[in-house]
């Protein structure tokens, strides 16, 4: 059932790679990964392979590719990937040896890809679960690790239907889970090769606050003000539920770095802002943003430093198919906010436990939780060493996989 369902998406993307842009560097980079990696792979090189399938899966990998880099010289990574929104954002990585899409699961292909690479260990992470890959790695006795992978009840591993995809779990040597939830549910798959680390992206925030850069322009727009707002990530229905306060509220400095940025987006965004004072990232002086109100970031690679200029993050999604990156605004030591759908990310339900995190509904339920911030400058300080504390509370995953794996 596996091979005919791979069979009839391989046909798919083919034929929507004639339509979208995306696809088509997905399509295309599948089909040259063998050749790049016969021109770049160095005879007898050992090679330890990472895949991920997007960005957001590289930068849980990442501690751990650079930890194994550092410690261990004497390999060579691989570093693969699904998306084109991680392998066009991470191409030119400097941690990783070679660097190219994954052909799809094709009994082919993978026989293709692992004659030629032939690695010596093989680490996926979070949600990759390849099954010719996978068997193929298992059948030559690769030691293969899944990396700060989670499982739910609904997943189909689990369902009665599932069951036989599920043997493709067997495959792997050893899995590093976030929590214990999901090492019950393997155990009932008769899994016990199980080890409960966490979650390598609070190792992976910690390093992007330790290497964060001062922003002058973003200094000069916050001067000396003690309530500034920066809202990451946001769209549309974030902003709708936000922006309305900060009209009635002049006596904040708001920074917003919408997830998307494209022209409509920003006029609806000053649209919402009318009568205020708004100045773009990319487009300002040192005396426009100190005159301004309102600073849009409208370019990317900034957000994470930014939050280090906040009294109060918003991180967005929430009121769409889920919230972006909490853990990037809590490493600050500041209180977090974010919309309902939040529940199936547990850094966001540890926020909440801790309070550190607050999430909000509508309007009313975000005013009555900013007038809590502005009139009780305790209860901020305490909510945002909450969340920093949470972060370094749950940091360490990647020294206890290390500890657990042999070079």
């Amino acid at each position: 059932m596996y091979q005919i369902f791979i069979s009839l998406y391989l046909l798919g993307v083919a034929i929507a790679s004639l339509f979208s842009k995306k696809v088509k560097k997905m399509w295309a980079g599948e089909r040259q990964a063998i050749r790049i990696l016969k021109e770049k792979m160095v005879p007898g090189a050992r090679y330890i392979w990472f895949h991920a399938a997007s960005l957001g899966e590289f930068e849980q990998g990442r501690p751990l590719i650079e930890r194994i880099r550092e410690q261990y010289p004497e390999y060579k990574i691989l570093l693969t990937f699904f998306s084109p929104s991680g392998y066009e954002v991470r191409k030119n990585y400097e941690g990783a040896d070679i660097i190219c899409y994954l052909p799809l699961d094709t009994m082919r292909n993978a026989r293709r890809f692992l004659r030629t690479v032939r690695p010596v260990m093989a680490f996926f992470i979070k949600y990759e679960f390849w099954y010719n890959y996978l068997h193929i790695l298992k059948h030559r006795n690769i030691p293969t690790y899944s990396v700060s992978s989670i499982f739910r009840p609904e997943q189909v591993f689990f369902r009665w239907y599932g069951r036989g995809y599920a043997q493709v779990l067997k495959c792997f040597t050893h899995f590093f889970v976030q929590n214990e939830e999901s090492k019950v549910l393997l155990s009932r798959l008769n899994i016990h090769d199980v080890s409960v680390v966490g979650d390598t992206r609070f190792d992976r925030v910690l390093q992007i606050r330790d290497a964060s850069r001062q922003l002058p322009l973003v200094e000069q727009f916050v001067g000396n003000a003690t309530k500034v707002f920066i809202a990451g990530s946001s769209w549309l229905p974030d902003e709708e539920i936000f922006i309305p306060y900060f009209q009635k509220h002049s006596d904040w400095k708001l920074i917003v770095a919408p997830h998307v940025i494209g022209e409509d987006h920003l006029s609806q965004i000053n649209g919402l802002l009318e009568g205020k004072k708004v100045v773009r990232y990319t487009m300002a002086d040192d005396r426009q943003v100190a005159d301004a109100d309102v600073l849009i970031i409208d370019c990317f690679g900034l957000l994470s430093s930014i939050y280090h200029y906040a009294t109060v993050a918003y991180v967005g999604g929430g009121f769409g198919v889920g919230i972006h990156n909490v853990l990037e605004a809590a490493v600050w030591n500041i209180p977090v906010v974010f919309g309902p759908n939040n529940q199936r990310f547990q850094e966001a339900q540890g926020l909440l436990k801790a309070k550190g995190g607050f999430e909000i509904t509508d309007h009313q339920t975000f005013a009555e939780l900013m007038q809590k911030f502005e009139n009780d400058s305790a209860f901020t300080a305490v909510s945002g060493n909450n969340a920093g504390g949470y972060v370094s509370r749950c940091a360490g995953a990647t020294s206890r996989i290390l500890s657990d794996i042999k070079f």
